[in-house]
């Protein structure tokens, strides 16, 4: 039996959050919300749109919130995670296009490989992008088109059995190496994404900070210092 349901870590998106909820409920039926330690009203638009809605106290990162999900999904019983981010560029009309492929590989992590020019970010995060790449491929043998991707479908079961450490941005790097390393098949669908103007974007991804701590997560699992 394939049972999703959406998973949306959220941290100070007020403005986005509704219509991101609305796009995900007309796609599946559930939809959660981990507030991240908002100081804004991300909680409480989340839920008027008709979410369930998760909070954490005080900011823990993207990771924690992603890991917090994936676990209520495993308690409520859902088989997937689809997880989309909070600001809006992940299109909920794409959904249908990585569920799709997910119950062709049951047991395959899907990502949403987005379809966007590198005019699209910031010099530092396309650097942190490939470096990425690159360096998972080193890590388990295989060459991914997007792994920074958050646009995901995870098998619920598989996914928080791999124990992942990571708290911040890293996290999605640290699980698909440890997904590859346990036999877990990648399945790679291209999406199209949206990027409000530069003036508009809401990013909590920290260019410098976060870019090294995703690959301080790649080495240390290279190394098997995790």
């Amino acid at each position: 039996m394939h049972r999703p349901a959406i998973v949306i870590p959220a941290l100070d998106c007020e403005s986005t959050i509704a219509d991101v909820v609305r796009g995900g409920l007309g796609a599946i039926g559930t939809v959660v919300v981990i507030d991240d330690g908002s100081t804004d009203a991300t909680a409480e638009r989340a839920g008027a749109a008709g979410a369930v809605v998760i909070r954490h106290e005080r900011t823990r990162g993207k990771g924690a919130a992603l890991a917090n999900g994936l676990q209520w999904a495993a308690r409520e019983g859902f088989t997937h995670a689809v997880t989309m981010d909070g600001d809006g560029q992940h299109i909920a009309t794409e959904i249908p296009k990585l569920l799709e492929r997910s119950r062709q590989f049951d047991e395959a992590l899907v990502i949403g490989a987005r379809e966007a020019r590198s005019t699209d970010t910031t010099p530092l995060r396309l650097f942190g992008n490939r470096f990425a790449d690159r360096w998972v491929e080193i890590a388990c043998g295989l060459a991914l088109p997007d792994t920074q991707s958050g646009f995901r479908v995870y098998p619920v079961a598989r996914t928080t059995a791999l124990g992942g450490r990571a708290r911040h941005f890293g996290f999605e790097t640290e699980v698909l190496i440890r997904a590859v390393r346990a036999g877990i098949v990648i399945e790679s669908v291209p999406v199209a994404v949206y990027y409000p103007p530069p003036g508009q974007r809401v990013s909590h991804y920290r260019g410098f900070v976060d870019t090294v701590r995703i690959i301080f997560v790649v080495l240390g699992l290279i190394f098997r210092l995790w």
